[in-house]
C-alpha cells in the first residue's frame, strides 16, 4: 500500500511537472506570436505611413500643375479680354496670330443634292473652324436662288440658329420625303438605247444611296447587284452577268462590260466581207457594165414616169352640145363635121367628110404599129444587156 501511494505521489508529481512545462511553452509561444504580430502591426503601420506620404506628394504635385493651368488659362482670358477691347486699326502681336488654312465657302442653288452639300459644308466648316453663329452665317451666305428664298420663311431672329436654317432647307430640298419615289425610280430603271454600262451603274448606285443609306454595306452592294443586272437592255448580256453570280456592283460592271465589248468584236468579225483580188481587165469590164445598166435603168424610168404623168380621160366627160360621153365639145366630131366642108376628103382612104387626123383606119394602124415597136425596143434592151453579161 505504501509502494502504491508512493507511485500515485510521483506520477502526481510528473502531471503537475508535465502541466507546468505545458504552460510555459504555451506562455513562450503567446510571447512569440505577440511579439510577431506587434512587428507585423509596425510594419504596416510603416507601409501605410509611407503611402499616405506618397499620396501627400502626389496630392502636392497635382496641386502644383493645377495651379500652373490655372495660371495659363488666366494669362489665355486676359490676352483674349486684351483682344475684345483692342481698337480694329492695331494689328496683333504676332505671337497671338495663328495661321490656319482656309477652304473657299460653297454655294448652294437648290438644283444639286442638299444631302451632298451639307457634307461638303460640314467638311468646309470643320477646316475652317466655324462653329454655332459662324457656321449658320456661312451658310446664310452660300444660299444662292430658290434655296436664299426659304430664309423668308426664318425669323429674323433665327437667322444665326444653325439648326433652324438646316431644317428648313432640309425640308424644302432634303431627300426624306423622297425615298419612295427614289425606290419607284430605281425598281422601273432601264438602260436607255444608247446609255453606257457605267452611267448605268452610277445612276443605280446613286438612287441606292438615297433609297436604303440606312442598310448594312453588304445588302446594299446585294439590291444593287440585283437592280443593276435587272436594268441591262441587252438580253444575252444580261443574263450571262445573272449567271456570273457577283455580289459587289464594280464586279459585276467590269464583266458586263469585258461581254459587252467581246460579243461586239463578234459581231464585226462575223459580218466582215471577204477581200476580192480582181484584174483590173476584170473590173473596167464591170464598171462599163454597171454604167450601161444604170443608163437603161433611167431610160426605162423616164419612159415609166411618162406613161404615169400622161393624163387620163374621165370616161364620163360629156360634149355639151350634143350630150355624148367620151369626148369635150372642142374634140366633138359632130360639130367638127357640121362646121368642114363637104367635099373634105381624106388623102390617106380617099374617103370624103373627114381628114386625115380623123380617120379612124390610120389611127388604129399607127396604135397597132407604136405597140408592137415598143415590144421590140424592150426586147431588144433585154438581149443586149445579156449578151453583155
Amino acid at each position: 500500500m505504501k509502494e502504491m501511494k508512493k507511485g500515485q505521489e510521483e506520477m502526481k508529481k510528473e502531471l503537475e511537472m508535465g502541466q507546468e512545462e505545458m504552460q510555459n511553452l504555451i506562455r513562450a509561444e503567446k510571447a512569440e506570436m505577440r511579439a510577431q504580430f506587434e512587428s507585423q502591426v509596425e510594419e504596416m503601420k510603416e507601409h501605410v505611413n509611407r503611402s499616405i506620404g506618397k499620396v501627400e506628394e502626389d496630392v502636392q504635385s497635382v496641386k502644383t500643375e493645377v495651379d500652373e493651368v490655372q495660371e495659363k488659362i488666366s494669362i489665355l482670358q486676359q490676352r483674349i479680354s486684351d483682344l475684345e477691347i483692342r481698337p480694329n486699326n492695331i494689328l496683333a502681336s504676332p505671337e497671338l496670330m495663328y495661321p490656319r488654312p482656309m477652304v473657299k465657302s460653297l454655294t448652294f442653288d437648290g438644283q444639286t443634292s442638299w444631302t451632298v452639300f451639307k457634307m461638303q459644308f460640314d467638311v468646309v466648316s470643320a477646316t475652317n473652324g466655324w462653329t454655332g453663329p459662324v457656321k449658320a452665317s456661312q451658310l446664310v451666305a452660300s444660299l444662292r436662288g430658290s434655296a436664299a428664298e426659304v430664309l423668308q420663311g426664318i425669323l429674323s431672329d433665327k437667322l444665326t440658329d444653325l439648326t433652324t436654317i438646316e431644317n428648313a432647307l432640309e425640308s424644302r430640298f432634303g431627300d426624306s420625303h423622297l425615298t419612295q419615289f427614289y425606290r419607284t425610280d430605281l425598281k422601273t430603271r432601264r438602260q436607255k438605247s444608247r446609255e453606257s454600262l457605267q452611267v448605268l451603274a452610277a445612276d443605280v448606285e446613286r438612287l441606292m444611296n438615297m433609297t436604303y443609306a440606312e442598310c448594312p454595306l453588304d445588302v446594299r452592294e446585294s439590291l444593287a447587284v440585283q437592280f443593276f443586272v435587272d436594268a441591262i437592255r441587252d438580253e444575252d448580256t444580261q443574263l450571262s452577268t445573272r449567271l456570273i453570280g457577283f455580289t459587289d456592283l464594280k464586279s459585276v460592271l467590269a464583266y458586263s462590260m469585258k461581254y459587252e465589248a467581246s460579243k461586239i468584236a463578234s459581231k464585226i468579225s462575223m459580218h466582215a466581207s471577204p477581200i476580192r483580188i480582181e484584174d483590173n481587165a476584170g473590173k473596167r469590164k464591170d464598171e462599163k457594165l454597171e454604167s450601161l445598166l444604170g443608163a437603161l435603168e433611167k431610160l426605162l424610168d423616164r419612159l415609166a414616169a411618162g406613161k404615169k404623168n400622161a393624163p387620163r380621160r374621165n370616161p364620163n366627160v360629156t360634149c355639151w352640145k350634143y350630150y355624148k360621153k367620151g369626148h369635150v365639145h372642142r374634140e366633138c366630131r359632130s360639130d367638127n363635121a357640121s362646121r368642114r366642108n363637104s367635099n373634105a376628103t381624106c388623102w390617106k382612104c380617099n374617103k370624103k367628110g373627114r381628114l386625115q387626123n380623123e380617120c379612124q383606119q390610120i389611127t388604129s394602124i399607127n396604135h397597132h404599129k407604136e405597140t408592137r415597136h415598143g415590144k421590140d425596143k424592150a426586147l431588144s434592151r433585154r438581149s443586149f444587156a445579156a449578151n453583155m453579161i
